[in-house]
């Protein structure tokens, strides 16, 4: 038992360190080979932070650790938007563009409802995880295009100003780029074992450990780089890693998982959990609405603090249909 804690909490400290070192050895590889800033930050920053979820699943579904797997990308969902949007949102309110809502969200949304259709037979078969990461070349497509005929947005500059700030050698940025890939699949490795060790211990699913433990741990990097966008005033581009995030972890994380070995669905994943993170997604319109600027989208502190209060609640209940039931 000891074991398993520990490897938990060393594979989660190595896990985060491990992923900024590689998004940053990779974005500077990029700038070598004369990617545009731009793209960097969409492609490799943008979605850099779930890295850790998508190893950490991929890792899982080999094990046959299906609740894991499935848990980590969905909680990891959960913990974004009550967790991470709260915690940022006390710390300073988030404004954004109103564009967000009547564009990403309704993506991110009609992708959930998707994803959770997938859910009704029990299963993500290999068919189901090839659809996932289709719809997800055809988004990537779509918001590359997008942004390379508004490059003069404020979300666009904000990229690759921090794009510029990334400055190494080349054998500097290869190193942290194999190094930090190198500990993120054996600290995911940990990670794992760990938390299948603790599940088998307390008896109980390794769902209940993905959607908790493990969910929250691989989602530190979405803490880490939200808090620092919003200390910044940078609030579209923290809110951008979140629905990006989101986006990331049910289309690729659940996709390559599901490509690697077919997961299985328990009842409660559909039932619970799915419901959780879309009524989360929709619950942004309403909390973003700005009665005062229709053209800026907000989240102040006290919807911050609702949202952290929905995550403490579902976070309970998950312990209480664990320990109680």
């Amino acid at each position: 038992m000891f074991l398993a804690i520990l490897s938990i909490v060393a594979g989660l400290a190595l896990l985060v360190w491990s992923a900024d070192k590689f998004v940053e050895g990779s974005a500077a590889v990029a700038r070598h080979f004369g990617m545009p800033s731009l793209l960097i930050g969409m492609v490799i920053v943008g979605f850099g932070t779930s890295v850790p979820e998508m190893i950490v699943s991929a890792l899982a579904s080999l094990d046959g650790a299906s609740g894991i797997a499935l848990g980590n990308a969905y909680g990891s969902n959960i913990s974004n938007i009550a967790l991470i949007l709260g915690v940022t949102a006390l710390i300073s309110p988030i404004a954004f563009h109103i564009s967000v809502m009547k564009i990403e969200l309704p993506i991110l949304t009609a992708v959930s409802l998707f994803a959770a259709f997938q859910l009704i037979d029990g299963e993500i078969t290999r068919i189901d995880a090839i659809l996932l990461i289709a719809v997800f070349t055809i988004y990537m497509i779509w918001a590359i295009r997008k942004a390379l005929r508004h490059k003069k947005s404020k979300m666009a500059k904000e990229y690759e100003k921090d794009i510029e700030q990334i400055k190494m050698p080349m054998k500097t940025a290869f190193f942290w780029l194999f190094a930090g890939l190198t500990v993120l699949i054996i600290s995911s490795r940990m990670l794992v074992w760990g938390a299948v060790e603790i599940a088998h211990f307390f008896k109980v699913s390794d769902l209940i450990i993905g959607l908790t433990v493990v969910a929250v741990g691989t989602s530190l990097p979405e803490l880490a780089s939200s808090v620092m966008a919003a200390r910044k005033g940078e609030h579209d581009i923290a809110l951008g890693n979140i629905i990006g995030s989101n986006l990331f972890n049910t289309l690729i994380v659940v996709g390559i998982a599901g490509l690697i070995k077919p997961l299985t669905v328990q009842p409660e994943v559909l039932n619970r959990d799915m419901v959780v993170m879309i009524l989360l997604t929709v619950s942004l319109f309403v909390l973003g609405f700005n009665f005062k600027n229709r053209k800026q989208g907000r989240i102040n502190r006290f919807e911050g603090a609702l949202l952290l209060f929905a995550y403490v609640g579902y976070t309970a209940y998950l312990i209480h249909f664990s320990f109680i039931k």
